[in-house]
């Protein structure tokens, strides 16, 4: 089974080499928005996780500074910025995509 970062890679692939036509375009933009719905209730859950761990840390510490660096070296605190980082780029995909979109049938109306 293929992992969300996986479908991401594979679209990134796919727009990479420039001769998307519109229509398969629009079938990645979809495939993409959907996957964005992954990718926030992953945040959510990660965010959930790390705030635990920092409520941990920030129970076992004197300072709220050294807590924060402590839960920062976390595996949790990882999840959530590979969470955060995967909806950033997922993020400028849809928005490229769209472009591409807009762009080729553009193109195709003026070459009429």
């Amino acid at each position: 089974m293929a992992t969300v970062r996986g479908h991401i890679e594979a679209i990134q692939r796919e727009v990479g080499t420039g001769d998307v036509m519109p229509t398969r375009g629009t079938e990645l933009l979809m495939m993409a928005t959907a996957l964005l719905g992954n990718v926030l209730d992953e945040i959510r859950e990660a965010d959930i996780a790390f705030n635990a761990v920092l409520l941990s840390h920030l129970d076992s510490e004197e300072r709220a500074n050294r807590a924060k660096i402590r839960a920062e070296t976390t595996g949790e605190y990882a999840r959530k910025r590979t969470a955060r980082d995967t909806k950033d780029l997922l993020t400028e995909l849809i928005a490229s995509l769209k472009y591409h979109i807009r762009l080729q049938t553009e193109e195709m109306r003026l070459s009429r």
